[in-house]
């Protein structure tokens, strides 16, 4: 068959090109489509054991806090988004007493709309982001883990902590193409009612398919020190990152992770 349809499928993982069998779908086009549906189904629906990424994060040798939102349920998290950008009395607190530490970013780390994600790809692109800011200079506040999380959380845990910069890698709504995406988002002066307009964010992190940790790590590290040199984030930080600090950073990159695993 001639059908230029059928050359495009190996630039897109887009559902394109299936073929029909009469006025249908092929038998496997359809199971592949329920398979991935029934994927990111299980990625929202599944629960976050946090207990046991604190467990990967103690053992990169860092301090890790888990908070909690008043969610008490995924099902409760889908249905009240204004519950998950807001922390529990107690993990504000509990981030109250350590407000007179001096730290350039406050990390946050949640499963989001995909425990999948987190599950899949969280630490490692967690240890690699460290690796780039730690070479960078920039002081990091404790690993803050919080279940059930939405985006706009990192603005009051940043406010807490006295953070100049909140950087959150959450678990992205999945789709029929991909169940397994992180995505990391940027404040800079992080405070309760700032505005998605004032964030940058970098999505569609999840190796091979996606965007590499390295190359997510480099384009955030950059963003920050550009909002940290500007004083702003979100539309009006422009990602104008020279094609050459990719490369550069890999290699500086590269020599952060030997010298991290030679430390554990």
């Amino acid at each position: 068959m001639n059908d230029q349809w059928f050359t495009l499928r190996q630039f897109t993982q887009a559902r394109i090109a299936q073929g029909r069998a009469g006025c249908s779908l092929p038998t496997s086009a359809l199971l592949d489509f329920q398979l991935a549906h029934a994927r990111a189904r299980d990625a929202v629906n599944q629960a976050w054991d946090v207990a046991s990424f604190a467990g990967g994060v103690d053992k990169l040798g860092l301090e890790s806090l888990i908070l909690a939102t008043p969610v008490v349920s995924r099902e409760q998290y889908l249905q009240r988004p204004d519950l998950g950008r807001r922390l529990a009395q107690s993990s504000r607190e509990s981030l109250a007493t350590r407000a007179s530490q001096i730290i350039d970013i406050a990390l946050i780390v949640s499963n989001g709309l995909s425990s999948t994600a987190v599950d899949a790809h969280g630490l490692a692109l967690l240890q690699t982001v460290l690796a780039v800011y730690t070479e960078r200079g920039l002081r990091i506040g404790p690993i803050c883990l919080v279940a059930n999380a939405r985006v706009a959380l990192a603005d009051e845990i940043g406010a807490l902590l006295n953070a100049r910069l909140a950087v959150i890698i959450v678990g992205e709504r999945p789709g029929l193409s991909a169940a397994d995406s992180l995505g990391m988002y940027l404040t800079y002066a992080p405070k309760p009612g700032n505005t998605d307009a004032e964030r940058n964010c970098i999505s569609n992190i999840r190796p091979p398919a996606g965007l590499s940790f390295s190359a997510a790590a480099i384009k955030m590290a950059y963003l920050s020190e550009q909002a940290l040199r500007c004083g702003f984030s979100g539309v009006a930080l422009k990602d104008d990152m020279p094609g050459r600090l990719t490369e550069t950073g890999d290699v500086a990159l590269q020599k952060c992770k030997i010298g991290s695993e030679s430390a554990l």
